[in-house]
C-alpha cells in the first residue's frame, strides 16, 4: 500500500512539474507577444481624413465630388491648406463649384491654394495681386523665346530702338534691359501654367505695377521688346545692361578736337614809287 502511494506522489509530482514548465512557457510566449503588440502601436501614427484627386485635374476644369476621395494621411505631413471636411470643399449654402488653378495629380491632396473659392472667376483678375497690373506684349518665335514660355515663368525685358532724345538722327541702335525679373501671367489666350506642348506665342502677359506699364508701353510704341527666360528659382536680379553697335564691336569713340582759329592779319597794299608794298592794319570785322 506504501508503494502505491509512493508512486502516485511521484506521478503528481511529476504532473505538477510538468504543468509548471507548460505554464513558464507559455507565460514567456504571452510576454513576448506583448511586447512586439507593444512595439507596433509605439510605431503607429495619428491620421487624419484628408480629401484627394481620384483623377488628373486639369488648368479650368470644375472641382465635383465624384472627382475627389478621403484617405488617411499622417497627421504630421498634411500640407497646408488640405481639405479634411466635405462642408469646406463643398459649401452647404451654394451650388458654385470651386476650378482648378494649377493641376492635380490623381491621389494629390486637393489644396486651397491650387482650387479657387466656390464660383469665383478664374481669369486673370484671379492672378493679380495686389497692386499689380497685366500688360500684353507682342511676340514671335525669336522674341518670345521659341516657345518655351509658361504662365508662371519670370522673364527679363530688353528695348532695342533708336533714341531720338536730342532729334539727332546720327545716333546708333541700342539694346538695354529695362525690365528684370517680370511674371508672367499668360500666354496668348492660356493662363494654364501646365500647357502639354510648345506653344509659339504671339502675345504674353505680365504681370506689372503701373509704373512699368507706362515704361513698357513707351518701350513697345518705339522700338521692339524681346523677352529672356529666368531659370526656376533664380533668385538674382540682372543688373543694368546696355549695348550699342560700338560697344558690340569693341570701335572706341572718335575724340574730335576743335581746331584754334588762326590769328587774321589784315593788310593793305599802297605803292611807293615803281615798289608796291603791303602793310598789315587793325581788322575792322
Amino acid at each position: 500500500m506504501r508503494m502505491v502511494f509512493g508512486l502516485v506522489l511521484l506521478v503528481g509530482i511529476a504532473l505538477a512539474g510538468g504543468a509548471v514548465y507548460l505554464a513558464k512557457d507559455r507565460i514567456a510566449q504571452y510576454q513576448h507577444a506583448n511586447a512586439q503588440a507593444q512595439a507596433a502601436l509605439a510605431k503607429v501614427v495619428a491620421t487624419k481624413t484628408v480629401y484627394v484627386a481620384t483623377e488628373p485635374l486639369k488648368y479650368g476644369q470644375k472641382l465635383t465630388p465624384d472627382v475627389v476621395r478621403t484617405v488617411e494621411w499622417p497627421e504630421n505631413a498634411i500640407p497646408d491648406g488640405a481639405f479634411f471636411e466635405a462642408t469646406d470643399l463643398f459649401p452647404e449654402n451654394t451650388d458654385e463649384l470651386r476650378v482648378v488653378l494649377r493641376a492635380i495629380e490623381k491621389d494629390e491632396a486637393v489644396l486651397a491654394v491650387k482650387v479657387t473659392e466656390p464660383g469665383e472667376d478664374t481669369g486673370l483678375t484671379s492672378r493679380l495681386e495686389r497692386g499689380k497690373r497685366a500688360f500684353t506684349i507682342s511676340v514671335d518665335v525669336a522674341s518670345g523665346v521659341s516657345g518655351f514660355l509658361r504662365p508662371g515663368d519670370h522673364v527679363d525685358v530688353y528695348w532695342t530702338g533708336r533714341p531720338n532724345i536730342d532729334r539727332s538722327s546720327g545716333q546708333s541702335e541700342v539694346t538695354k534691359l529695362i525690365e528684370a525679373g517680370v511674371k508672367l501671367i499668360a500666354v496668348d489666350q492660356s493662363a494654364d501654367g501646365d500647357l502639354g506642348e510648345t506653344l509659339i506665342a504671339r502675345t504674353v502677359t505680365v504681370s506689372i505695377d503701373p509704373q512699368q506699364v507706362a515704361s513698357l508701353a513707351q518701350a513697345q510704341s518705339t522700338g521692339n521688346l524681346s523677352l529672356s527666360l529666368v531659370g526656376a528659382g533664380d533668385d538674382t536680379i540682372a543688373s543694368a545692361v546696355e549695348v550699342n553697335q560700338r560697344s558690340l564691336l569693341g570701335i572706341k569713340a572718335e575724340t574730335v578736337q576743335a581746331e584754334t582759329e588762326k590769328d587774321r592779319v589784315c593788310t593793305i597794299r599802297t605803292r611807293r614809287g615803281a615798289e608796291m608794298l603791303e602793310l598789315p592794319i587793325p581788322c575792322t570785322n
